[in-house]
């Protein structure tokens, strides 16, 4: 099964706020209201997998009411169950945990190259221990969460994330090969985990 309407929905978002969204810990999508706007890892890689999931589960065209009431007698195209979706939006130890246990699926360090992952992964890591992490329980670890997204043009993957740090904080996008090369360190400890959020349609 493949999800083109889904992957081109997280790619208009990239391209509407990359570079033009700054970081801050605890805000969700409701700081891309802010002025200036705001998010964090968590809340950016929620919003992205939010919007592909609802944009696959919709019927194409037609108003709001008329999609609503097509998706009601095309049961076929609901793909994605409501608490599934909802399930998403949490911190991003919790994003990963709730995809790992609800699709079975998840790779591990080594396990994960440009080849293995699948199409539009969510990769969370462990960075460190920070002191805000302690506020709610992480069996992993796990403080930061990225989001691979595909180019429509080309189908070339990158790396959406919202990250708070020194040089250029906020959303930002980088070709895959190069984040995994950035990550090897992450992943040669055992901090790194990918799970694939549209296994929750299958």
């Amino acid at each position: 099964m493949t999800f083109e309407a889904g992957e081109a929905a997280m790619w208009r978002l990239v391209q509407r706020y990359t570079g033009r969204v700054g970081y801050r810990r605890g805000v969700k999508s409701e700081g891309l209201s802010a002025n200036p706007p705001v998010i964090d890892c968590s809340g950016w890689t929620a919003l992205l997998l939010t919007q592909a999931l609802q944009t696959e589960g919709r019927p194409a065209g037609g108003s709001p009411a008329e999609n609503e009431a097509a998706s009601r007698s095309a049961a076929s195209r609901m793909l994605f169950a409501v608490d599934d979706i909802d399930a998403l939006h949490v911190w991003s130890d919790r994003i990963i945990h709730e995809i790992e246990r609800r699709t079975g699926f998840i790779l591990q360090a080594a396990e994960i190259t440009a080849h293995t992952l699948p199409r539009c992964a969510t990769i969370g890591l462990k960075m460190g221990d920070p002191a805000w992490a302690a506020n709610h329980p992480r069996p992993r670890g796990i403080t930061h969460i990225v989001q691979v997204v595909r180019r429509p043009e080309d189908d070339a993957p990158f790396v959406s994330e919202a990250f708070g740090g020194s040089v250029a904080p906020g959303i930002s996008l980088t070709p895959l090969t190069e984040w995994l090369a950035r990550s090897q360190p992450h992943i040669l400890a055992n901090e790194v985990w990918a799970v694939d959020a549209f296994r929750l349609g299958s």
